[in-house]
Parts: C-alpha cells; structure tokens; sequence
C-alpha cells in the first residue's frame, strides 16, 4: 500500500512526498504506530511523522505530529535495544534525530525500508546516515561501509562462527559486530572474484564443517477467521524440551473482505501476540520474521543464543487464487541461513473442495514455481524453494478423504484404524503418483482427521453440508539429516473447525570450524591467484538455435540448452542489444538469465516463451514477431548469439472488443491479413458506414462465456473467486479460438476465469481509457455515471449492460452461490474499469472508486439513455 499519497494529499503546494514507510514508536517513544514521510519542498528537506488510522489511505486518515528538518545536525542512529536480540533479516530500530527533536522507531525489514533509509541518506549529507556510529546496547561501534567488517572494537560480542559472505581481500574475524543490521544504511558490493570463491567454498563445504543437531517445532492451524479467544500453550508448548527454532503457520487468518480484496487485517497482529505469549517459557526467543499474504501467515522465531546464527533472511509470497492472483489460497515463505545450512519455511493454502485435488496439484507447483528469493549478490540468480537443504512445508493443503462415505470414515476413526483410513487420502495417492510433493516425506499419521468440527467442541461438522472429515492440515519435508520426532494433533483448542498440527524435528545443521574454513579460503585464493589472466573464459553451447512451433495465449513453452564452461572461472549474462532496454523481448525470458561457472562446470539455461496480455494484441495483428536475438556475455570474455523465432496461433485473448465484433469466424480460421486489418482498424472507424458488413452486438466470445455461466453457473458456490484448472483454461481458449464446439468443456470455475482473464487481456478496457478518471470522479452519482457509460462506443457500451445484466442475474440467486454485490464490484471493478498506460498502479482510493462505480449498475436495472 503507497501510503505516500495519504500524506501527499494535505501537504501544501510544491510540496513532494517522496516515499512514506510504515513505523511504530520504539521502547521510550510513548506506544503506537506512526507513518514516517520524506518530504521535499523547494530544495529543502524533512522527516514529517504523522498519526493515522489503521489504513491510512487519504488525507482524513493522518494527522502530522512533528516535522523533522534534515540540516545541519541531523543524523539517523541504528539502536539495539538492551532487552533485545539482533537478528539478521529482522526488523531494524533507529534514531532520528535533529537539534531539537529525537524519534526512535522501529521500521519492518525489507526493501522499502532500505529505499526509505536510502532516499533519506540522497537527502543529507553524504555522511550523515552511518557518521554518528551505531548504538548497540548503549555503547557506539563504527558503522563499516563495506562488507569485510574489519572492526576489531573489543565492545563488540564475539560471534562463535566463521560466516562465509567473504571479500578476497580478509577472512572475515570471529569479532564483528552483533548486529549486521547496520548494512542496511550502506550498499553492499560484489565482484566476479568473491563469487567464484564463494562458489568454491560451497564445493568444499565438507572439509571445513560439522553436523549439529537442533531441534524444530513447525506448527500449522486453520483459525477459520477467528481471534485467538483461547491460549495456544496446549499447542505450542507441550513438550518438556524447548525448541531451538520456532516455525508457526495459520491460515484464515482473516475471512473479511477487507482482507481479501485489501489485504489488510488487524488479526495479524492479535495471533502474533498470542503466539509470542504462548512459547516456551524455558527459553528466551527472537522473533526472526514474520510474513502474511491476505489470511495466510507464518511466523519465525529462533532462542535468543543462537540468534547470532540466523543470516540471509528474505520473505515472499505467492497469490494462487483466481486469475492467479488473488491471495485468499496460495503460500507465504521464509528462507533463511542458519549456521551453514539453507532452509525454507513453506506455509501454503490450497485450493479447496473434495474434487479439486488437480487444482491443489496445480496451487503446489505454481508456488514451486512462482516463489523466488532475491540474493544479496546481485550476479547471482534468484533461489527458488528446491534451491534449499532443508524444506519444512506445512498448512493447510486441503486433501481429503476419498471413496468413502461419511459413517465409513467416523467408523474407521472410532477404531482408530489411521492406516486404513490413510490408502484413501488424496495427499498420499498424489505423492505416489509423483504428481505433486515429489521428494518430499511425510510422517506416520496417528491422529484423527484435523477438519471438519463444530466450533467450540469436538463433534464432527453437523452442518447441512456434513462434510467428511480430512486431512487437511499437513506438514513435510525434505532434505538430509532430518528425524520427526512427533507429529500429532491438539483437541485442546476449539475455537476453529479445523484443529492445529504439529512436529517437531531434529534436523542436522552445518556448523563451520572457523580454522579449517580459514585454510579452505586461503587455498582457494592461491589457486584462484594463479588461474586468474592465464587466459580469457570460454565456454561451449549445445544449442544457438530455438523455434517454438504453435505458441497458444498464455500456455508456456520451454527449450532447453547447456553451456559447459572450460579452464577459467567465468561469470555469464545476458546483456541488451543496442538501443534495447531488456536482453530479450517480452514474450521470452532466460532461466537464470546470469550466473557463473568454475572451471569444466556446466549449467542448463531453460528459454521459456509465454505470451500474455501485454504482447497478445501486437502478435496477433502481425505488428510483433516471436523473433528474437539474444546476446550471451562472458565477463573478461566473447558474446555469444543465439535465434529464437517461433509462430504464435492467433487468440480472441488479447483482440479489441470492436475487432471481435467484426469476426464472425473463429479467429483460427481467419486469413492473417484479415486478423491484422481488424486489430489494426481504430476504435473510432468501428461503426463507420463504410464497412459493408453489421458488426455482432457484442463478441460472440464474450456470449459463448456468460451464456455457458448463465445456464450452469447461477447457483455455483464461490463462483468468481474459486480458481480453474490451466488445462481446463486451454480446452476452453482453443474452443473460443477454433469454433470447435457449441458447448464449452471445463468446470463453472474454469469457465468463469477464462472470462475474467478476457476482459482483462482486452487492449482497451471495457471502459475506455479516456474515461478513466470522470468514471472515479463520479463513482457515488449514478445519473452522471450512467451519462458515461452511454457515451461509449456502442460495442463497449452493450458489453458493459450485458456483464452488468448478467452479474444482477447472479445476485438474484446470492442465498445458494453467496455472491454479494461487494464482490462482484471489488472483481469486475479492476477489470471493467483500469487506468490508462503510464498511470500510476491504482491505490486503495482508486480501487475503491472503481468497486463503488460499478456497484451503482449492479442495484439499479434501469435502462441507460
């Protein structure tokens, strides 16, 4: 959320606000939160500091409490707390301060806090930010403005393990500071030669470290949107042995639209004090990191003496629910090094529903896929889950019990026969068919199913619905050295209709002899030393041509090719041609698109061609070609050049509306010239008299979807919020696009993301471009709105009445789909109604805005003018 422009709407004129970050007032500063701005006004600069509500997303929302003039005597102060513990990746503490004011605040970890830190740093003096030194519990150490850290200040803690992020110039020393956090104020650098002995350290892991055990408490429960109205301690503290590492999952978290549409949430807050309540009260913990994508959230936290050990932290998340997007299913994740090993927290929501067990298949290798972890050396690509030692994957997955009815399952459970119960688990006849978690394990299941109870109690689901109890809530994982100890459930907690999971592992951690890694980076060097300008890198391609045959709308397409490497380390890249701004058109990428090589070393370069909406309308006029030339750089070294051309099959996705109206064929078994005269033709020539033929009301496309909705869809549950299947999505745009069919094949769900994935592949919305801002400007007046909408061209115009006809349809049946009007406006309002290209993604304001134009047309039916 930009809450910049919150605070930009009631600052006076020529005023910027640069950028804006989140805070809340550290130990000392009073309580609450606060929002920081930047704020610049002819020439001058300051620190404003506002209060505000919860969502602070328009000028009535924030009320300035102070102004913090950035002049001569301003300096910004990272501060570690005497009650608390540094942990790399967490949040980071700091001091503001001027002549006449002080602030200490704490600000999230993460890359807007290191913009903000960093825009704030342009702003002073080149010096100021890092030049006072940083507080660290009371006593001042230098603030290094590399990443050797040579500091040999004796106030500093020792840490007790030799880190491998090395320059070439120094081992790092056993004494550094405690905190790396202070990096965050400086820009860290990297080159090719600490890459290639990074590299060989990894290679030589072995020789310099030892295997020790920790123990890991990973803990998962569906709330189902309610407040922690109950301890957590039966659940989370039910051993005699505290854990080293805490790792806690939930999932609706939130069930409002507010959360889902706007992915805010007080609840966030309310669960994490709970938890942090609810610990092991036998040992001290750091909270390391905590994230959450709409209700699905994980939490982090490791005993305050190994905090030292926890490095490399980095979140992300992936939204798998309609059009891909949407976060009410999908997972959050925290990577992190701890000791010498990598490990990657996985807490997923996956689709749900007893038939759908494909779908979950597919939500699980979307976020496999999907989820990228950005590291600290830029030359390096992206780590992805499977790039870990160690992966612990819990949530709730979904999977149910299949084959069985009802009375069979609660009688297999009374007789606690798990065993038998087990052969019909969707999870565990996935994992055999390697269709989905391959190369993971699960533990023995000895509990009883997790999901469905009534709330309050322990008695299966008496709902009308009397669902069949599952599974839901697993937890696996992958990797070496790693033993379950326990994998139970916990009945104590009733507040939800799932009950929480649990397991605790010992898992064996790489824990590094600083001698022997002093000896294997001082051999490295030498030999580095000695290959380095004995000669120029080379390597060898398998392949420099690639054509991708039938490229459909949105269906990936992969080649792959190796580059073997010779004697010389090398670092490779893709780079730009001339007058280019990217090393590819938009349609291709490179994976990974950089990278490097020791000597003789090989590496398989995947291409991978998918078209979406940004390049659809270009492709099918025959203004773009799949034609492209990439540049493959070798640092110190030649370029390389490789082909890649293919054809793409022409799709309705990604025509306008006007062309579709004209097409009365498929648009497969039009001529190319035709397609190109079409797409080409201007908006404002489509009703010309000069065409001798009627256009169609609207796309035939377009009817063939609603039409299909209408007569199957009217009482579908979830409809517009549950996502298809891709292959489903590919039978339905191959029908649209050949006219193979008079019905369509999928499920309501699929048929129902293929046409919002329509009307969002559409060049020029529903609503034109043009009308962007009058449409938000008259959101709350529907006479004026109405005026709008009639002065569309005719073929946007009958569109428009005819999805806004058919959503008052749905609505009349919302007692068996349980749609409401407030949905339907959120979904259809980003679709309908989008800003034109160059302006600004839209914020909350303008979301809402848009929700609330067309909530007007779907609670009246009058006819328009």
């Amino acid at each position: 959320m930009d809450q910049s422009v919150a605070i930009q709407e009631g600052l006076a004129e020529g005023a910027t606000c640069r950028i804006a970050v989140q805070a809340v007032l550290a130990a000392g500063g009073g309580a609450g939160s606060r929002l920081l701005g930047l704020v610049e006004r002819r020439g001058q600069h300051a620190i404003h500091v506002y209060t505000h509500r919860r969502m602070a997303i328009a000028a009535e929302d924030v009320w300035l409490e102070k102004v913090i003039p950035i002049r001569e005597g301003f300096a910004v102060e990272e501060v570690v707390l005497d009650d608390e513990l540094p942990v790399i990746g967490s949040d980071v503490t700091i001091q503001i301060s001027s002549e006449d004011e002080q602030l200490m605040v704490r600000l999230p970890f993460g890359s807007h806090t290191r913009t903000f830190l960093q825009e704030v740093s342009r702003c002073s003096r080149p010096e100021v930010l890092g030049s006072e030194g940083v507080k660290q519990n009371g006593k001042k150490v230098a603030v290094s403005q590399n990443r050797s850290h040579d500091s040999t200040d004796k106030s500093a803690p020792r840490q007790n393990k030799l880190k491998p992020e090395v320059t070439t110039e120094m081992v790092r020393s056993s004494s550094v500071m405690a905190s790396n956090k202070a990096s965050i104020l400086s820009e860290p650098k990297f080159g090719l030669r600490d890459t290639i002995v990074k590299s060989q350290l990894v290679q030589m892991e072995d020789s310099y470290t030892y295997v020790q055990s920790f123990r890991f408490f990973v803990g998962t429960y569906n709330v189902n949107g309610q407040s922690p109205r109950e301890s957590l301690q039966p659940w989370l503290r039910c051993d005699a042995e505290p854990p080293d590492i805490y790792c806690v999952g939930f999932q609706e978290l939130d069930l409002s639209k507010e959360a889902f549409f706007f992915n805010d949430t007080p609840k966030e807050e309310e669960w994490f004090k709970a938890v942090t309540d609810s610990l092991h009260p036998d040992a001290k913990y750091a909270k390391v990191k905590l994230v959450r994508l709409v209700g699905i959230m994980l939490l982090l936290y490791v005993k305050a003496d190994l905090a030292l050990n926890i490095s490399e932290v980095e979140v992300e998340t992936v939204g798998t629910g309609i059009m891909g997007r949407m976060g009410n299913k999908g997972g959050v994740a925290i990577r992190f090094k701890f000791h010498n090993t990598s490990v990657c927290i996985v807490n997923s929501h996956l689709a749900a529903h007893m038939e759908d067990y494909e779908r979950r298949n597919q939500d699980f290798k979307d976020i496999c896929s999907r989820m990228q972890f950005c590291q600290s050396d830029p030359n390096l690509p992206p780590l992805t889950i499977g790039k870990h030692d160690v992966i612990l994957w819990l949530g709730d997955l979904n999977y149910r019990l299949e084959e069985l009815d009802v009375a069979k399952v609660k009688q297999l459970v009374d007789e606690k026969a798990f065993l038998e119960l087990c052969q019909y688990d969707q999870l565990k006849r996935q994992m055999n068919a390697n269709a989905v978690f391959e190369g993971f394990t699960e533990g023995e299941i000895s509990f009883q199913p997790t999901y469905k109870y009534d709330a309050g109690c322990d008695d299966w689901d008496t709902s009308e619905k009397c669902r069949i109890p599952a599974w839901c809530d697993r937890i696996l994982w992958k990797g070496q050295n790693i033993a379950q100890l326990s994998y139970r459930s916990h009945m104590a907690l009733k507040i939800s209709d799932h009950k929480p999971v649990s397991s605790v592992f010992d898992i064996g951690v790489k824990v590094v002899n600083e001698e022997l890694y002093r000896k294997a980076f001082e051999e490295i060097v030498r030999s580095l030393d000695k290959l380095e300008n004995a000669n120029i890198p080379s390597v060898t391609l398998s392949q420099r041509e690639f054509h991708f045959v039938d490229v459909k709308y949105m269906q990936l397409q992969v080649e792959k090719f190796t580059v073997r490497n010779g004697q010389v380390p090398c670092q490779f890249e893709f780079i730009s041609k001339p007058d280019e701004k990217t090393y590819c058109k938009e349609w291709l990428i490179a994976n990974p698109s950089k990278g490097f090589l020791l000597s003789d070393a090989e590496i398989t370069i995947e291409l991978e061609v998918f078209v979406n909406k940004s390049t659809a309308t270009h492709l099918n006029s025959g203004e773009e070609k799949l034609e492209d030339i990439l540049v493959l750089h070798l640092n110190r070294g030649k370029d390389y050049f490789l082909s890649v051309t293919g054809n793409y099959l022409p799709s309705c996705f990604g025509s306008p509306i006007h062309t579709l109206c004209y097409m009365k064929e498929p648009i497969q078994d039009m001529s190319e010239e035709s397609i190109r005269k079409l797409t080409l033709m201007p908006l404002e020539m489509s009703g010309d008299a000069l065409h001798t033929e009627k256009p169609m009301d609207i796309p035939k496309e377009l009817w063939m979807m609603v039409d299909h909705l209408y007569r199957n869809a009217s009482q579908q549950e979830d409809l517009f919020q549950q996502p298809g299947l891709r292959s489903e999505f590919e039978q339905i745009r191959d029908c649209l696009d050949k006219g193979m069919h008079d019905t369509l094949f999928g499920s309501n769900h699929s048929v129902a993301e293929a046409l919002l994935l329509f009307l969002e592949s559409l060049p020029e919305p529903v609503i034109c471009y043009r009308l962007y801002s009058s449409c938000l400007e008259n959101a709350s007046n529907y006479l004026l709105s109405s005026q709008i909408i009639s002065s569309l061209p005719a073929c946007h115009k009958n569109v428009f009445e005819y999805l806004m006809a058919f959503l008052r349809e749905l609505l009349k049946n919302s007692g068996k789909n349980h749609l409401d009007v407030n949905i339907l406006a959120s979904i259809f309002g980003g679709l309908l109604l989008r800003p034109p290209p160059g302006h600004p993604a839209p914020d909350i304001t303008e979301k809402r805005k848009a929700q609330q134009f067309i909530y007007q047309f779907l609670l009246r039916e009058d006819n328009l003018p």
